[in-house]
């Protein structure tokens, strides 16, 4: 076997796809990552909304590649970068050396220069912010079942969701879903249908990404489940009690007790380290521009892809962080180390537009494949089979489709569990 070393930092979908791509590559590969399991981050929102456990969208790293003889696994977190000797810095000291670098550390929560609401409205990004979500969420009709007083229980029935992308349209139809079918008949004191759901977006319209026609498909989804839109808004302050949104000149305070957040994200740490390592800049939101081959200017060994990366687009804007375009380019860049070591060349990345997608609720959805438009039934079936394709062990496939089936059945959601103790610091003031 060569002596080539390639280093992959996060395994994420980017991340893995690249480890899985250079199996057969005559190269020893290190996938290092500070979690031991790869995340099927589109399902978290179902984790948050009691429709399916952590483990079932979760797949440990050692399992996948287990056949990967080249390839091994590093529990651990990366501090830096020391590209002059080419080693990956761990936070315990270590150092990990490299001929080649992929960099896919992905992206987190973004709160536009007010990072002191977090603990106030979390978002989703990872199994701990889908479990503490989803005690937030069943906490809140807890407490409205034991509230003193009807305002009391108006704030702790009341949900404001923050950002009008995918994620934002998924909680809402979800958390639309536990109130008018999931909790019917639950309660003595409140009526769970009487749930107030807001979904509040700064652009024009929600799905801002996809066509005006399914934006507003998917509103009138939301609207049948209960949900309130209002666009054209802008959050200017979260309190544990509520937050205040701005339309135009006039100003709204919502009282609230449930603030979820899914209106942007930023780059991870490892970029900043690696841009000023490397001597280059970050855009606004730290992520790193690459070269048509996905590798940083000046250092043809390091590639960054996924979230992290600038890739421009064929029609000029970025290509949006979204888990097939960082697959493509976990998939580019092994192969294109595989070439580099066979002395041949490739060349550069091109993505293929497979679709977007998202769900709200029961049998509902809207989708672009292609040049088709679709909602409905139709888009929520593709949906459903895309996102149990995309699920990486067979295991975790088979677990997913009997739960799904359960929960179209019976409209019950089965992983209703309020976890955490009088410690956890996200619950609800």
């Amino acid at each position: 076997m060569s002596s080539h070393r390639v280093v992959i930092v996060g395994g994420g979908f980017g991340g893995l796809q690249a480890a899985l791509s250079l199996g057969r590559a005559p190269a020893e590969v290190t996938l290092v990552d500070r979690r031991n399991f790869h995340l099927f981050q589109p399902l978290l929102y179902q984790v948050a909304t009691g429709g399916l456990s952590p483990a079932n969208i979760a797949a440990p790293f050692r399992a996948v590649l287990r056949r990967q003889r080249n390839t091994r696994v590093v529990l651990g977190e990366v501090a830096g970068f020391d590209v002059s000797a080419r080693r990956v810095l761990l936070a315990d000291g270590a150092a990990i050396p490299y001929d080649s670098l992929i960099v896919a550390s992905g992206s987190r929560h973004h709160y536009f220069g007010h990072d002191a609401w977090e603990q106030i409205a979390p978002g989703l990004k990872t199994v701990e912010d889908a479990t503490a979500m989803r005690r937030r969420i069943l906490l809140a009709f807890e407490q409205a079942e034991q509230a003193a007083s009807p305002e009391e229980r108006t704030a702790w029935l009341t949900f404001v969701l923050v950002g009008g992308g995918p994620t934002g349209v998924e909680l809402a139809g979800a958390i639309g879903e536990l109130a008018h079918w999931t909790f019917r008949g639950n309660f003595r004191a409140i009526d769970p249908g009487r749930a107030r759901i807001l979904l509040v977006e700064g652009n024009d319209r929600v799905l801002p990404t996809y066509p005006p026609d399914l934006s507003q498909k998917a509103v009138r989804s939301l609207e049948r489940l209960g949900a309130e839109v209002w666009t054209k808004a802008l959050v200017t302050d979260v309190r544990p009690d509520g937050v205040t949104i701005r339309r135009g000149a006039q100003e709204d305070r919502i009282a609230a007790r449930t603030v979820l957040w899914s209106a942007g994200v930023a780059a991870s740490s490892l970029g900043k380290r690696l841009s000023e390592t490397c001597g280059f800049a970050t855009d606004k939101v730290g992520r790193v521009p690459v070269a048509p081959d996905l590798t940083v200017p000046g250092h043809p060994e390091i590639f960054v892809i996924g979230d992290l990366a600038v890739v421009p687009g064929k029609d000029g804007p970025p290509l949006p962080g979204v888990a097939q375009v960082a697959i493509q380019e976990g998939r580019y860049a092994a192969r294109l180390i595989a070439a580099r070591l066979g002395r041949r060349t490739l060349p550069p990345f091109r993505y293929k537009d497979l679709g977007i997608m998202a769900t709200i609720g029961r049998a509902a959805a809207v989708a672009v494949i292609g040049r088709a438009h679709l909602w409905g039934y139709p888009a929520w079936l593709a949906w459903l089979f895309i996102h149990l394709m995309w699920l990486v062990q067979f295991e975790s496939k088979i677990l997913v489709l009997v739960q799904w089936t359960w929960n179209y059945l019976t409209r019950n959601r089965s992983a209703r569990l309020i976890t955490g103790g009088p410690g956890d610091e996200r619950i609800p003031a």
